[in-house]
């Protein structure tokens, strides 16, 4: 008796238990797993209080246009301008700026530096599903320039191949943090173009990282007047690009990643294009070399906020505060010690892997105002960049 007392005693808490569960039961969806990003206010909002409901499209973006206002409610919009003057969901123009650069130059930092102006949408790589090549030309380079024009556009029509790439590579969108945010509340959403289209559309700053596109057909976005994009190309030394690729296990036995003269020879298409560009377009294309941004970030980060005609606001100084001054994390880590990151390759590579790739880049070398370093006594404590001109 006793045993059937106990039972039933645990079958009736069972059921009380489940009741009460079952009542403050939400949908997974509505749960924010990055809470901690938004203030109370816009937390509140996202979380919605009807449990049995999954918001819309619609509702998602209604709620994050409030959030976009209040995240750029202390940015100073030129001409005592608003959001809404930039964003193309009312009809505004976005502020659109792109970094043009190859692998391992530093882009990740940059691109994570202009990402953190509020009210930013970050096009990370939109090439990625292209897979380890150059575009410098056909039979790639049409189509390649049209669909970066379209997410431009905050057009994701059309887009199936880059879409389905990010579905299986989700560090597609990771880095655009603020719309990442949005795919882990709502995760049906996150790939569809019609989502993504008006999402985009919200936000008065664009900013892309493009690794894959030679300068020279950079041009077609530089001439699109509707556009009006400011273009930076990042340039750094090959021995230092060289270096950090082989740390990629992407790049071994791939030409346009790892071998030397392929490398040198794009640089060297990239200045002679540069030269062009500095004529034909002098407020809208710009040059940095890595070196240069790395030793004085904060002097240079705001001499590039001025070009890019972005502010240079307290969000940025914090990320440059807490990324420029210690070594941490692994080899795509932003997290470096800014002044000594672009000249690691000096203690990493031997001499002769150095002398290897100086014969194979002695012209793009020269361009860029690198220096050679003429014996290993003086190797790894050489000063290796020099002044350079584009003309």
């Amino acid at each position: 008796m006793p045993r059937l007392k106990f039972l039933g005693l645990l079958t009736v808490t069972t059921a009380f238990l489940l009741l009460l569960l079952s009542l403050n039961q939400r949908p997974i969806s509505v749960y924010p797993k990055n809470s901690q990003l938004y203030s109370n206010l816009i937390k509140d909002d996202y979380v919605t209080r009807n449990y049995n409901y999954v918001s819309s499209i619609n509702d998602v973006i209604k709620q994050h246009s409030i959030y976009i206002e209040q995240e750029t409610a202390d940015y100073p919009f030129p001409n005592s301008s608003d959001v809404k003057s930039f964003a193309l969901a009312t009809e505004g123009r976005p502020l659109r700026n792109i970094i043009i650069t190859t692998w391992r130059s530093g882009s990740t930092f940059l691109g994570d530096v202009l990402n953190a102006v509020p009210g930013n949408f970050y096009h990370y790589e939109p090439l990625l599903n292209y897979g380890i090549v150059q575009i410098r030309g056909p039979p790639y380079g049409d189509l390649a320039v049209k669909n970066i024009k379209r997410l431009l556009n905050c057009d994701y029509t059309n887009l199936n191949d880059y879409l389905d790439y990010g579905q299986s590579h989700v560090y597609l969108f990771t880095h655009n943090t603020r719309l990442w945010d949005m795919c882990e509340l709502y995760p049906m959403y996150c790939w569809d173009p019609t989502f993504l289209k008006e999402f985009c559309k919200l936000f008065p700053f664009q900013s892309m990282k493009i690794v894959r596109l030679r300068l020279r057909l950079a041009e077609q976005l530089l001439r699109d007047k509707f556009l009006n994009v400011r273009v930076l190309l990042l340039v750094r030394d090959p021995r230092g690009i060289l270096q950090s690729r082989k740390h990629r296990r992407w790049c071994p036995g791939n030409p346009d990643c790892d071998q030397a003269n392929i490398l040198c020879a794009d640089m060297i298409s990239d200045y002679k294009a540069a030269v062009k560009l500095k004529k034909r377009y002098p407020s809208r294309f710009r040059v940095i070399r890595y070196e240069d941004l790395s030793v004085d970030p904060y002097k240079h980060v705001q001499e590039l906020f001025d070009f890019f005609q972005l502010y240079f606001h307290s969000s940025v100084k914090a990320f440059l505060d807490s990324h420029t001054k210690l070594n941490s994390g692994g080899v795509s880590s932003t997290f470096r010690d800014s002044k000594s990151a672009p000249f690691h390759w000096r203690t990493d590579l031997n001499f002769s892997e150095v002398q290897y790739i100086e014969e194979n880049c002695d012209q793009a070398m020269k361009l860029w105002g690198y220096v050679k370093a003429f014996n290993e006594t003086i190797l790894k404590e050489f000063n290796p960049v020099t002044l350079y001109t584009i003309n």
